[in-house]
C-alpha cells in the first residue's frame, strides 16, 4: 500500500524535525511555514513541495499534521480565508501535535465531522532531537475508529503512542502533565532561591533534597541551572506561562478553578514581563532571586 501524502504546517525544532524523519520514512510532504530558510531545507532532501496556502495544502495532501504554537493560531489555520476546513478531502484526517485548549480541539473536531474528516490531538513528549528519529511520546485523542486507521502514521512518528480517548483527551492530559511539571519546577526554583538569599550552601540543599522523596528528573535540571549554571531543559518560560494559561482556561470550562495553578502562572507571567520569557523554565531561579517585596 502506497504511503499517504503528509501536509505537515509548523517547521519549527520539533516540526522540522518531525518532517525530516517522515521524509527519511519514505513520505511525501506538502509543508507551510513562515519561515523560509526552513520550508528550503526540506525541498531540498526532495519528494516534498510548499504549499502557498493552508486550503492548498489540505486538498493535496491525504494526511494534513499541524505543529504550531498555540490554539489561536490552530483555529486561524483551520478557518481563516484560505483554510484547512475549505480544502481538507472528505475521508481524511488533521492532526494536531501541539498543546492546545480542549474544547477549542472539540470545536475544530465537530465541524471536521461535518464535512466527514477525523481528528485526532496527539501533543507531545520528549525533545527535538527524539523527533528527528521518531522517537516522541504521543498522547491521542479522538474517535477510536479514526486512531486505529492512523495508528501505524503514528508510530512512524512516536516510539510511544498512548490513546487516551474521545477527542481532547490528548491535550487534556498533556495540560494536566505540563501543569505538574512546571509547578514542580517553580517551587524548586524558589527553593534553590531561598537558600541563595539564606546565604545556605545551594550544592549542600540538592544532596539533600535528591536523597529523599523529592527527587526527580526536574530537580536535576532545577539543579543544574541554580547550582552549575547549566540550562539544559529546552522548555521556555514564555511556553510554559502558555500552557499554564490553558491549564486554568481548561479548569474553569471544567466549572473549577486551580488555585495552585494560577499561583504558578502568575510567577511564569512576572517572569515574562521581567523580560525572562525566552529561558528555559529554571531560569526562573534568577527572578525568584532578584524579587524585591
Amino acid at each position: 500500500m502506497s504511503k499517504p501524502v503528509i501536509g505537515f504546517i509548523g517547521l519549527g525544532l520539533m516540526g522540522g524535525n518531525m518532517v525530516e524523519n517522515l521524509q527519511k520514512r519514505g513520505f511525501e510532504v506538502v509543508v507551510m511555514d513562515l519561515n523560509k530558510d526552513a520550508v528550503e531545507a526540506v525541498l531540498a532532501r526532495g519528494n516534498a513541495s510548499e504549499a502557498k496556502t493552508p486550503k492548498e495544502l489540505a486538498e493535496r495532501s491525504d494526511v494534513v499534521e499541524l505543529c504550531v504554537t498555540t490554539s489561536e493560531v490552530v483555529e486561524h489555520l483551520v478557518y481563516g480565508e484560505d483554510g484547512i476546513l475549505a480544502g481538507i478531502k472528505e475521508g481524511s484526517v488533521l492532526i494536531d501535535f501541539g498543546t492546545s485548549i480542549p474544547a477549542s480541539t472539540k470545536k475544530i473536531g465537530t465541524d471536521l465531522s461535518a464535512k466527514g474528516v477525523g481528528m485526532i490531538d496527539a501533543p507531545l513528549g520528549r525533545t527535538p532531537a527524539h523527533a528527528k528519529d521518531g522517537l516522541l511520546n504521543i498522547m491521542a485523542g479522538g474517535d477510536r475508529a479514526t486512531f486505529e486507521k492512523y495508528e501505524s502514521l503514528l508510530k512512524e512518528q512516536g516510539e510511544n503512542v498512548f490513546y487516551l480517548g474521545p477527542l481532547g483527551a490528548g491535550h487534556t492530559t498533556k495540560l494536566i502533565n505540563n501543569f505538574m511539571g512546571m509547578t514542580t519546577v517553580c517551587a524548586m526554583s524558589q527553593a534553590f532561591a531561598a537558600a541563595e538569599l539564606a546565604g545556605v550552601d545551594r550544592g549542600q540543599l540538592f544532596d539533600i533534597m535528591s536523597s529523599g522523596p523529592s527527587n526527580s528528573p526536574f530537580m536535576k535540571f532545577c539543579k543544574n541551572y541554580a547550582v552549575d549554571g547549566v540550562s539544559d531543559l529546552g522548555f521556555s518560560i514564555n511556553n510554559a506561562n502558555k500552557d499554564l494559561r490553558y491549564f486554568n482556561q481548561m479548569i474553569s470550562d471544567l466549572g473549577s478553578r486551580s488555585l495552585i495553578a494560577e499561583g504558578t502562572s502568575a510567577n511564569l507571567q512576572a517572569a515574562v514581563e521581567a523580560g525572562k520569557g525566552s529561558g528555559n523554565v529554571p531560569e526562573i531561579f534568577d527572578y525568584f532571586v532578584d524579587l524585591k517585596k
